[in-house]
């Protein structure tokens, strides 16, 4: 069953009439029985370490929409917890950590040897979702890139510029690598372990990449990636491995070939035309809806994910947004968007 998924059968270089589709976010807050989960919670993270209500959250997507794939509910910043850093969210603002400046608190970090004990219930939601998902559905694992994990560590939370991080590598590179370092050989460890326990792809997320420019893109952008995904393809040879690099821009082109990954998702601020040309030509692409059509819908909706689909139909493609879903969209339109998508070849 597993050569008949749509998502491993286009992330293995096949070019299919109709794309296999799945949404970043997908299981989250624009649908109602997530509020209703997460309210059962109590708390976000309280629901990340839940692992039957994890479960539950990533399987509501596939009940309601049948996506060819889920992913894994979890979070980017599960890892920097998990390596000693405290962790919490606030209410309306998002995630907020204690921060990574100086040798004293890259010191009073963990070992990357002791983060399982922390991450073990994310990894038992690995191994419910490969028993409870129809067989035609693939289960992605995730974690964020170094470069963006360490963003959030840095600046203790999320920030516009990712100033905060750009100024400790400019400041104190011996910090800032060690940092990096510390969080590649973490991300491959957990990375790792969720392949142990059934994630058949794996996804990175690099969501601030875009602030690195010249050669410290190449530096802590393609090379942790082109690291990890080496590790783990030496361990995990059959799992196919997805990056994205947001925001590239033209540093999308030739990624997948520096770096070993399957397959490039793209953010919407490249035009399907030009990725075409320029990226898919090197292998699958995923992407790239901008998710503010979830929101607005109608007639510009189908318009831009039937151009998206024709664009990409003479190669391997996965269907999805060029960013996660927004809380606001209403899940009408999702259902919109995969009718069309499926409707169209």
């Amino acid at each position: 069953m597993t050569a008949q998924k749509t998502i491993l059968r286009a992330l293995a270089g096949e070019t299919q009439p109709t794309p296999p589709i799945w949404m970043m976010r997908q299981a989250g807050r624009y649908l109602p029985e997530y509020k209703a989960t997460r309210a059962e919670a109590g708390d976000f993270l309280s629901l990340c370490y839940n692992s039957d209500l994890a479960t539950e959250v990533t399987l509501q997507p596939i009940r309601r929409y049948g996506f060819d794939a889920a992913i894994l509910f979890a979070d980017i910043l599960l890892l920097p917890q998990a390596l000693g850093a405290d962790l919490w969210f606030v209410t309306g603002e998002g995630p907020r950590l204690s921060t990574i400046t100086d040798q004293a608190g890259l010191d009073a970090l963990r070992p990357v040897d002791e983060i399982h004990e922390t991450l073990n219930p994310i990894y038992q939601t690995v191994r419910n979702l490969s028993k409870a998902l129809p067989q035609e559905t693939t289960l992605i694992g995730f974690a964020g890139m170094p470069w963006t994990v360490a963003t959030y560590m840095i600046a203790g939370q999320g920030t516009k510029d990712q100033g905060p991080a750009h100024a400790l590598k400019d400041e104190n590179p011996a910090v800032f690598d060690a940092l990096m370092e510390r969080l590649t050989e973490g991300t491959i460890e957990y990375l790792s372990k969720q392949i142990e326990a059934g994630a058949e792809v794996v996804k990175l997320f690099d969501s601030w990449a875009g602030s690195l420019k010249g050669a410290d893109f190449d530096r802590y952008a393609i090379e942790p990636a082109r690291r990890i995904i080496a590790e783990l393809k030496s361990r995990h040879p059959a799992t196919p491995i997805i990056a994205f690099p947001r925001e590239a821009g033209e540093k999308y082109i030739g990624f997948a070939r520096a770096t070993g990954a399957d397959c490039v998702a793209l953010d919407n601020s490249v035009s399907p035309d030009w990725a075409a040309a320029h990226v898919q030509v090197d292998g699958c692409v995923q992407g790239n809806l901008a998710s503010s059509h979830m929101v607005t819908g109608g007639e510009g909706l189908v318009r831009e994910t039937r151009k998206i689909v024709e664009a990409f139909a003479n190669g391997p493609h996965i269907f999805n947004l060029g960013h996660g879903i927004t809380p606001d969209a209403d899940p009408d339109n999702v259902q919109l968007m995969i009718d069309t998508v499926r409707a169209q070849r």
